[in-house]
């Protein structure tokens, strides 16, 4: 039996510049930290020939090509795995609240693969999981999404990710003082809206506005690499507010992104002594984060009492195995 660990993710600035309709133009840049949130993946040889995949369902198929589960599907087909294998996964967050804007779909595809890999008795690297995973969710399954969900879940950390026109992808952590980064992590509130939605309408309404959407998206690099900046000379005061400037540029990028509901428990946030936030993935619902200086945050909690709060940590590792049973079918 092999158990995968892949954390979920919150982006902070660039979102959109990681889909290939921009960075093949001109190279885009997001800055993004894994959390301590996870998906887990449990991979284990079964008795017979089928293959049994559980998540809110359970599957029980004979060959590959049945499985209605995608990214399993194109995962067990990418590293050859064709029978008697029964993979069951489960998260911190609930498997049904899709479009959360944490990255789950592709910390799933990470996750995966990472198990099915070490079930084979191979270790890959973060960068290996990245493409593969990319090239699933991307190539293979056509998802109108970009690449730094399935980056950020290899590697973990807080990371400066760049995306090139060659299909390379640059991973650099973020070099601050660890006493930045606590007080950083102190000062950042996370609520979910109790809302989710159907990322790929919207993705795929972003990625056809791309063309006439480039001076945007270029103000929203810019902004990753200011943000990067604040967070070197520990103005986090100024990273709250670079995080506003980037919501007030991401909802301009399609319909849908945010709603008179957000956009007043936004307002309720700012008004109570947010500095800035934003909406949390494509948008239109899931989680929203807002950088609050600690004296305020209950003026902003009893605002927001509606949401359900979720405290989180940044996580330092990417996806990893944290389980390995040397028991084959024999015992």
């Amino acid at each position: 039996m092999i158990i995968s660990r892949t954390p979920l993710r919150m982006s902070f600035s660039g979102g959109g510049s990681d889909i290939p309709d921009y960075y093949r133009h001109r190279q885009g840049a997001v800055v993004s930290t894994a959390i301590d949130k996870y998906i887990y993946i449990t991979v284990n040889q079964k008795f017979d020939d089928l293959i049994r995949v559980s998540y809110s369902k359970t599957e029980m198929v004979k060959s590959i090509e049945e499985l209605e589960h995608n990214i399993i599907r194109e995962a067990l087909k990418l590293v050859g795995i064709t029978k008697g294998i029964e993979i069951v996964y489960m998260g911190d967050i609930p498997l049904g609240s899709a479009g959360i804007g944490l990255g789950s779909s592709s910390s799933l595809a990470v996750g995966v693969l990472n198990a099915l890999y070490a079930y084979q008795g191979r270790h890959v690297s973060a960068d290996r999981l990245a493409r593969e995973a990319c090239e699933i969710e991307l190539n293979i399954l056509k998802n109108p999404i970009g690449k730094q969900d399935q980056y950020i879940a290899a590697y973990g950390g807080l990371q400066h990710i760049q995306f090139n026109a060659d299909e390379s992808v640059f991973v650099d952590p973020v070099i601050f003082p660890s006493k930045t980064k606590k007080d950083l992590n102190k000062k950042l509130l996370l609520f979910y809206t109790g809302t989710t939605r159907i990322s790929s309408s919207i993705l795929k309404e972003q990625g056809q506005n791309t063309p006439k959407n480039m001076g945007y998206l270029d103000e929203m690099v810019d902004l990753s690499r200011q943000l990067l900046k604040k967070l070197q000379a520990d103005d986090l005061h100024g990273f709250g507010e670079t995080l506003h400037q980037g919501w007030g540029l991401k909802k301009k990028l399609a319909s849908g992104i945010t709603s008179v509901e957000i956009d007043g428990y936004y307002e309720k946030a700012l008004k109570a002594g947010a500095v800035g936030g934003k909406l949390l993935g494509a948008g239109g619902g899931g989680f929203l984060l807002f950088y609050c200086e600690e004296e305020k945050q209950n003026s902003v909690r009893k605002a927001l009492a509606d949401l359900k709060e979720t405290p989180f940590s940044f996580e330092p590792q990417g996806s990893k195995i944290i389980y390995v049973s040397d028991c084959d079918s024999r015992c």
